[in-house]
């Protein structure tokens, strides 16, 4: 099986303003991910699911994302939030084939652990920028894995220029 690791695009600072919780993502974030996702798309074939955190920057960014795929819709997630990797991982193993691409729309610094965690620790030095991706093939229950490729969101960018 292989896991596309994706942290969410540019979003709403946090402040005073909004609560974490309600940020969205901001114009300029939109705007580059539309172009993001169009390279993913042509990296990466169509996943067979798409899941993401239930917070409103993380499902903006699995929506367009899912355009940019076609023909897949988001299911909200929220272990993807941050929190219990163990039983997200053994979710997944347990609902997708080994033949499966799962894509995972996430945050700081939850995506990054979980990099780590499926890559042995290497991925502790692999930050995911906003908008940024990893391609990860996990073994059979999800528990291992090995970094396919980790890419910054400017070079998903230019691969999504037309």
């Amino acid at each position: 099986m292989r896991l596309l690791v994706v942290r969410h695009a540019i979003a709403q600072p946090p402040g005073k303003d909004v609560a974490d919780e309600d940020r969205q993502l901001t114009p300029r974030g939109r705007r580059r991910f539309h172009k993001a996702a169009r390279g993913l798309a042509r990296i990466l074939p169509r996943p067979d699911a798409l899941l993401t955190s239930p917070l409103p920057r993380a499902v903006e960014t699995a929506e367009i994302a899912a355009d940019a795929w076609g023909r897949v819709e988001p299911t909200l997630e929220p272990r993807l939030a941050g929190g219990d990797d163990e039983g997200l991982l053994s979710s997944i193993a347990a609902t997708h084939g080994e033949d499966a691409v799962v894509a995972l729309v996430g945050h700081e610094p939850h995506v990054s652990a979980l990099l780590a965690r499926l890559i042995q620790g290497a991925g502790e030095h692999l930050p995911f920028k906003k908008g940024g991706a990893a391609l990860v093939e996990v073994d059979e229950d999800a528990r291992n894995g090995r970094l396919i490729w980790f890419a910054p969101p400017r070079l998903l960018r230019r691969l999504g220029s037309d």
